[in-house]
């Protein structure tokens, strides 16, 4: 019924689909990820019972401002998404949208959720501008394609010193770095159409992770295997984890061994670097679905 209703803007004009596109509003599940923590804060502010003027004000606010986060990041991989077969059909990729009304598109909803910001106090006010500063600066970081490494080839590696000299204001400081190798949401479908080899999880991306590795070096110390395992069938679905449907959710940590060989390494460019860090990811990923299927084994019999 969502996506009909969204269709439906195309009475009001024949080029809202486009734009509701652009936003990502028909893939709602972006909005589900940024209010799970913003409704959590909310609650827990409120002392359980937060108020009717906040609820409104955050919840639209997640929507207006994930939707200028989607719009500021299209614009900013509109040279590159028309290379990849994943994003080439996006609005801006395609041509549907121009980069000029893509941009007037995310001043509106900015200020649209500024507009919410000023019916909170002095604080929130003044902290909503950093907030801003990193949505719109974080898309424009340095990545390049494929295809504009073999038109520039000089650029190759460029990202990694980028990243590298970042990573040297965390020195002496410490750090966490989240990482989530399968890229994406489980489901059955997409399971069944990568062929996964595992029952339980998607097939593992090295590249992030040996990116990241990389850029820290001997400043990693640790790799923090983190599982979670919702009892049951299926998952459940976003509506029943906030209203307390859900009675039981396992979180599983262990650390990982990280050897010290992966630490300095190209992965991009080294062939057996590249084929013995995607052995510890594949060995590291197989255990982890043995694990799913004792802590499920485990959950049943309790």
């Amino acid at each position: 019924m969502y996506p009909r209703l969204l269709q439906s803007t195309t009475r009001l004009h024949p080029r809202a689909w486009d734009f509701i596109q652009l936003m990502r509003l028909d893939k709602p599940i972006g909005i589900y990820l940024l209010l799970w923590p913003t409704l959590w804060a909310l609650w827990v502010a409120g002392e359980g019972v937060p108020s009717v003027k906040n609820l409104f004000i955050f919840v639209v606010g997640v929507i207006l401002m994930r939707a200028a986060g989607c719009v500021i990041n299209d614009y900013a991989d509109r040279n590159f998404d028309g290379h990849v077969s994943r994003t080439k059909a996006r609005p801006l990729a395609s041509g549907k949208v121009t980069p000029r009304e893509a941009l007037v598109l995310f001043a509106v909803l900015v200020a649209l959720s500024f507009v919410l910001v000023l019916f909170t106090n002095a604080t929130t006010i003044w902290l909503s501008f950093g907030g801003l500063a990193l949505a719109a600066c974080y898309p424009f970081m340095k990545r390049y394609s494929k295809a504009h490494l073999a038109k520039h080839p000089e650029d190759q590696g460029k990202d990694l010193e980028i990243t590298q000299r970042a990573c040297e204001k965390f020195q002496g400081l410490p750090v966490t770095v989240v990482n989530y190798l399968e890229g994406t949401r489980f489901t059955p479908a997409k399971h069944a159409q990568q062929q996964s080899p595992y029952r339980n999880l998607l097939k593992p991306k090295s590249g992030g992770i040996a990116f990241v590795i990389a850029a820290l070096g001997k400043q990693m110390h640790t790799v923090l295997d983190v599982t979670i395992v919702y009892p049951g069938a299926r998952p459940p679905g976003f509506w029943a984890l906030v209203s307390g449907q859900v009675p039981h959710v396992i979180v599983d940590i262990h650390e990982c061994e990280l050897p010290e060989a992966l630490l300095e390494g190209d992965y991009s460019g080294d062939r057996h670097y590249r084929e013995h860090f995607q052995r510890w990811v594949s060995d590291l990923w197989q255990r982890k679905d043995q694990r799913i299927d004792q802590l499920r084994s485990e959950s049943d019999q309790a």
